[in-house]
């Protein structure tokens, strides 16, 4: 600017010419900015479309608020198909299945062998989700061990060879539950090799140990940033054979007195962000609930569970809502026995804003094998199988929960 007046005034222009050329000069120098600006702008506009997440239609929910505790699945049921909060698309995903034997003498083991191989007996799309969880749990009922003795007074007793496990890893077990009838059946030797064997494979075990302190401590998973409790224990057994742990001895964590129970739900509940309860009772083969079933799932729930699971009958039993929460009172056989009986994979998802989702994949055990059912007739009968037998909760045709 002083080189552009020092020209100008040698020039002879004078003050008034100079002030005039300042002028000029200022007002090119404005329209270059304002045009420069604009390019600027124009320049931070997105090349592409905003991204957009494609989401299935939402699932009736529950939600957890520290504040304002649980909303009920009817309150939360508002959310307009395909949207998703963006606090709840990091959604954790977690599997939980029946009972499963892998005893050689069993039905299942031997049909297995004699079609050539486990992916022969079940759905290879089921083994596929089973494996996609970020955590599968199993019931399972059998101890895992080369030593040990049948238990006395038992008319079954199930014992699998380690090898076996193999299975367990097929399906993507990350979660063994030993709280049952059948995990003693071969003495204490095979059932602390049940746990070594467990533990080598990778398979972390709830619900029994080699003392109390053992058996009733949960599995603490962290999932995406949350911490989930897995607590199990047994009321199953009519006659009671299978030990209870003690202080000092090994065995299952019982609850026909739930006042233990509950109090591991409470101190999980302190210590997690979720809790799932995951109970072995109910009557063998039965769909009827036992009146200890319906007052024990309350008792979970208002000791801080955000959902009941529960196996041991063999077969469904149905689905309940309380408080909020969701009550699956069974999931049956998974792969046991040579009994054709509808059974399931219940998905639960949690998302970032604590709202719940569950899914009951509908299967079926028939002929010593276990499939997913596609077939819009075969859904449709499996949805309305369990309403009929559920309290007050229901299934839609993709086997998504809700509440009556």
């Amino acid at each position: 600017m002083k080189k552009f007046l020092k020209r100008v005034l040698q020039k002879g222009w004078g003050i008034k010419g100079a002030a005039i050329a300042v002028f000029l000069f200022g007002v090119l120098f404005l329209a270059f900015v304002v045009r420069e600006n604009m390019s600027v702008g124009a320049g931070m506009q997105p090349s592409a479309a905003k991204k957009t997440f494609k989401t299935a239609a939402p699932v009736p929910s529950v939600t957890k608020t520290p504040a304002a505790g649980r909303k009920s699945e009817m309150e939360t049921a508002g959310q307009p198909a395909g949207e998703e909060k963006a606090e709840d698309r990091e959604t954790i995903h977690l599997g939980f299945a029946g009972d499963i034997c892998l005893d050689e003498t069993s039905a299942v083991m031997r049909h297995m062998k004699q079609k050539g191989g486990f992916s022969k007996v079940i759905s290879k799309k089921l083994v596929e989700k089973m494996q996609g969880y970020d955590c599968m749990v199993i019931n399972n009922e059998f101890s895992v061990s080369k030593r040990g003795e049948p238990m006395e007074g038992k008319a079954y007793t199930f014992r699998s060879h380690p090898s076996n496990l193999k299975y367990l890893k097929t399906l993507g077990i990350d979660v063994a539950g030993l709280a049952n009838n059948h995990i003693f059946d071969y003495g204490e030797e095979a059932f602390l090799d049940t746990l070594g064997y467990l533990k080598k494979a990778g398979i972390q075990t709830v619900g029994a140990g080699k003392n109390k302190k053992e058996a009733k401590k949960p599995v603490y998973l962290t999932v995406k940033n949350k911490k989930i409790a897995i607590v199990a224990a047994t009321r199953a057994e009519k006659y009671i054979l299978t030990p209870e742990a003690g202080k000092n001895s090994p065995g299952v964590f019982r609850t026909y007195q739930d006042r233990e129970y509950v109090k591991e739900i409470k101190k999980a509940a302190k210590k997690a962000d979720y809790v799932i309860a995951y109970v072995h009772w109910g009557t063998e083969y039965s769909t009827e609930l036992e009146d200890a079933q319906k007052s024990q799932a309350r008792d979970y729930i208002n000791a801080g569970a955000d959902a009941v699971v529960g196996a041991h009958t063999h077969c469904l039993q149905g689905i309940e809502w309380y408080k909020g929460v969701p009550i699956f009172y069974s999931l049956g056989n998974f792969w046991f026995n040579e009994r054709t009986l509808y059974t399931t994979v219940l998905e639960i998802d949690i998302t970032d804003s604590g709202r719940f989702r569950a899914r009951m994949l509908p299967c079926l055990q028939k002929g010593k094998e276990t499939r997913l059912l596609s077939k819009v007739s075969q859904k449709k009968k499996f949805a309305h199988y369990v309403n009929s037998i559920s309290v007050n909760g229901k299934l839609d045709l993709e086997g998504r929960v809700h509440k009556k």
